[in-house]
């Protein structure tokens, strides 16, 4: 496999991404799908040459001692990479989300007043690990007519390169615009804080993975963040709740692969329940090899079962399977709780009370709440007519899951007689 790299230099490629996504607004949906399903394809045919990339990366990370959770989200399997390739033939198959017109606000005189939902321009993706994220975001964009800078970690930096060479040819023959798809990689000199500042040409940026590139990302960014969320989703196990249907929400929630998005890492335990029920929950969890640990209370009570959680443990996300008990008094308590540590995109109630149902759901302030339902996520779920980039924890009209629709904005217009 040999891998050629004819990047242009980082303040090129991001004026070109600009310049491409200008007329990208201009195609139509037809042509932008192929474009989609061009992609697909081309992963398909590049299939072992991104396997095989991505065995070089996993060798060089293993070198350079990356940590096991970056490992875990690097490790590119067939399965993993064939998902990503069904995702993008959905994308190519959904009906075009540009130019949908809308109902306006309000009406003027003589005249008629609709909305349009319209491309964003330059959307630059900024991740960890997790190479098929590149792709799919690559459909999602190409999709919506917004233009795609990539910035991958070091860590996946072949795996990258060649998805990215992959996308670009396959665009290239459908006659797309040259510098709709770019890859920047830290091996250029481009800092995450020269792409995140390019304020006249970029758009919007999306950061993936761990907190600590979050907060950097939303901490520099000169230009619009569409925040994405992972981990830390909280759990309350009412006294009515069944035992059953707690433990399977916790474990189908830890069960997606390689990122479980909305697993639960938290669960709070009202002090009224029936303590039997809480140990044979641990049992259970333990045989499957989670760690668990509990506040103070419950820690000197069951010393054998659980270790001491930190203060600061209930405001983070542990990324892997570790899961962390509280007891608290009731309902309301357990509301507060959430809303003050959970990362609030995700939290989950247990309950045969339609009261306590409807109490949680006003309450909670999180983006996503689910009453005996497991929040496992799914970027291509069996039902409904969307896919997913992921989850969004922020405030606003972005908030939640991250749909098509969320990668376009609004226009106006008023056409007069």
């Amino acid at each position: 496999m040999e891998v050629y790299d004819f990047s242009p230099k980082p303040t090129e490629a991001i004026a070109q991404a600009h310049q491409a996504s200008l007329v990208l607004a201009t195609t139509k949906g037809i042509e932008r799908s192929r474009g989609v399903q061009a992609m697909a394809q081309a992963l398909k045919d590049s299939f072992d040459d991104i396997l095989e990339a991505n065995t070089l990366d996993l060798e060089t990370s293993r070198e350079m001692a990356v940590p096991e959770l970056i490992s875990d989200w690097l490790k590119l399997t067939p399965e993993r990479l064939q998902r990503s390739i069904g995702i993008l033939q959905r994308l190519g198959e959904l009906s075009d989300p540009i130019r949908r017109v809308m109902n306006a606000s309000y009406q003027l005189d003589n005249a008629q007043t609709y909305c349009q939902l319209m491309p964003l321009g330059v959307i630059a993706l900024i991740y960890e690990a997790f190479p098929e994220l590149g792709a799919i975001a690559a459909g999602f964009c190409l999709k919506t007519g917004n233009s795609l800078i990539l910035r991958g970690g070091s860590e996946a930096s072949n795996s990258n390169l060649v998805i990215a060479q992959a996308l670009k040819v396959a665009l290239e023959e459908t006659g797309l615009p040259p510098g709709c798809l770019e890859i920047l990689s830290s091996e250029q000199g481009t800092s995450i804080r020269d792409l995140i500042t390019q304020s006249q040409y970029l758009d919007l940026v999306i950061p993936y993975g761990r907190p600590t590139l979050l907060e950097q990302v939303m901490r520099q960014a000169t230009v619009p963040v569409l925040r994405s969320a992972m981990g830390n989703c909280y759990l309350y196990w009412s006294a009515t709740g069944k035992l059953d249907m707690v433990e399977w929400i916790v474990l189908d929630s830890q069960a997606s692969e390689p990122d479980p998005v909305n697993a639960i890492e938290k669960i709070l335990i009202n002090r009224d329940a029936n303590p039997s029920a809480w140990q044979s929950l641990w049992k259970s969890l333990k045989q499957k090899g989670f760690q668990l640990r509990g506040d103070a209370k419950l820690v000197a009570e069951f010393p054998e079962q659980l270790t001491l959680a930190a203060e600061s443990e209930w405001s983070q996300p542990y990324l892997g399977k570790i899961i962390a008990f509280k007891e608290v008094e009731h309902l309301e308590s357990a509301i507060a709780w959430m809303n003050q540590h959970s990362s609030g995109h995700a939290d989950c109630l247990v309950t045969e009370s339609y009261q306590e149902s409807r109490q949680f759901a006003l309450g909670i302030d999180s983006a996503l709440v689910y009453i005996n339902s497991s929040p496992r996520f799914s970027r291509n779920p069996k039902w409904g007519d969307s896919v997913f980039l992921g989850i969004s924890n922020q405030k606003g009209y972005r908030r939640g899951m991250i749909s098509l629709e969320k990668l376009t904005t609004m226009k106006q217009v008023v056409q007069g007689n």
